[in-house]
């Protein structure tokens, strides 16, 4: 009897995907941990190993299409040996698996039932999670419609569902003019040409992640400047050394390890909040996401325990990670467990902006573009260098008078970067 190889998770809240390669073929042998097809998640391009060894006698993945967890990519036959299945959340019912998926890309909003409709009585299947931000945002997970597997709702159903409310306010309509007014082409609006562009799958994931972000955090953005003159002269000195182990010594791989010690003296800038039982998460380890613009999208690949890191080794994993994901090749866990974000806009211009927080996180720092600014020192001016600087917080966690001190202490730091070397030796 043939044996099933279905999509394994792909991590948290991630439910599903769109197959972009098949790595294997009918009549061919597959052997276990081989890589079988490729897919393209909201975050990035995956290869799914095979949990079953023999040969294929079918294949029901297709390129181009979506395909969830929990699906039937292909089966064997002949000496099979198969993965453990995923084992079953508690809570989840044995229900019908789901019909499959229409062959073309669903339209804006497919046809959906809710919880209640199907099972009265019967609560959602959400992990706590999704049950915490559908409570910050004010919805109920029974109304919510579920796109994961075994009819589990997933964070990007409670966002979509949570703007889908904010929008459903109808504008005021005039009939005279709507009786009179032809059908639109759809190339054509009532001014002119149009041009649609579908989202791809990393612009859909950001729009949902910020909208919720936008919605949910209130925030403030603090701005100050530092003179990095100083530390620019350290960079040309020191980049070539950087160079010679294969990095990059930028001002962005220098503000990593100042980050680190500022967010160790602030460590509520380190956290997340759990509105639900009303705490602060105040993270012992610290992982820096670092935004890249990619040509299909903001992506934050995250730089882990960078505490234990020294300033070459940071030189060196900042630009393999930001290669990786203008190549799509980070992995998922490349771009989790971030605890704090930087964004950098320097390369190119402007003397501000409002970055938004990347949740759960609880602050991120932008970067602007350096210029050499006039400034007053010991009796006259004096060409310095100055690099500005944007944070914005969440003020359900951080006040405003703690934000400032935060900024300032970065600021002085890269000012001296010496002297923060002296303070980290005084306190070990």
């Amino acid at each position: 009897m043939p044996t099933e190889f279905r999509l394994p998770e792909l991590g948290e809240n991630i439910s599903s995907g769109t197959v972009t390669k098949i790595m294997i073929a009918v009549g061919e042998p597959v052997a276990l941990n081989q890589a079988t097809i490729e897919i393209e998640t909201d975050k990035a391009v995956v290869e799914i190993p095979s949990g079953v060894a023999g040969t294929v006698k079918e294949i029901r993945a297709t390129v181009g299409k979506s395909i969830n967890v929990g699906d039937v990519v292909f089966l064997v036959e002949g000496e099979s040996k198969a993965a453990p299945p995923p084992k079953p959340s508690p809570e989840k019912p044995k229900l019908a698996p789901p019909p499959p998926k229409a062959a073309v890309e669903p339209a804006p909003a497919p046809p959906q039932v809710t919880h209640k409709d199907v099972a009265p009585g019967r609560p959602a299947l959400a992990a706590p999670s999704v049950r915490r931000l559908a409570g910050e945002l004010g919805v109920d997970t029974d109304q919510v419609p579920a796109s994961g597997a075994g009819g589990r709702v997933s964070m990007e159903d409670v966002q979509a569902f949570a703007a889908q409310q904010q929008t459903a306010t109808p504008a005021p309509t005039q009939p005279e003019e709507k009786a009179d007014a032809a059908p639109l082409a759809a190339d054509r609006d009532r001014w002119g040409e149009i041009e649609r562009q579908p989202m791809n799958a990393i612009r859909r994931k950001t729009a949902l992640h910020m909208s919720s972000a936008w919605t949910t955090i209130p925030h403030v953005t603090q701005f100050d400047s530092a003179d990095v003159t100083r530390l620019e002269t350290f960079r040309k000195q020191y980049g070539p050394r950087a160079e010679m182990i294969g990095g990059r010594m930028t001002v962005l791989s220098l503000l990593l390890p100042v980050l680190t010690a500022a967010l160790k003296r602030f460590p509520r800038f380190n956290a997340s909040v759990d509105m639900e039982n009303q705490e602060f998460i105040l993270k012992k380890y610290i992982n820096i996401g670092v935004a890249v613009d990619t040509e299909n999208g903001l992506l934050v690949p995250v730089v882990r325990d960078v505490d234990k890191k020294n300033i070459l080794d940071i030189c060196v994993e900042v630009p393999r990670l930001a290669e990786k994901a203008r190549a799509r090749k980070l992995t998922l866990e490349e771009m989790s467990g971030g605890t704090f974000t930087v964004t950098n806009l320097g390369g190119i211009g402007g003397t501000g902006f409002t970055p938004i927080i990347n949740a759960p996180e609880v602050a991120v720092l932008g970067i602007s573009r350096s210029r050499v600014e006039p400034m007053f020192l010991n009796g006259g001016f004096a060409p310095r260098t100055m690099l500005p600087l944007s944070l914005s917080y969440d003020h359900r966690v951080i006040d405003g008078a703690d934000a400032a001190r935060f900024l300032r202490w970065v600021a002085e730091a890269l000012e001296q970067p010496f002297v923060l070397l002296l303070d980290e030796t005084e306190a070990k």
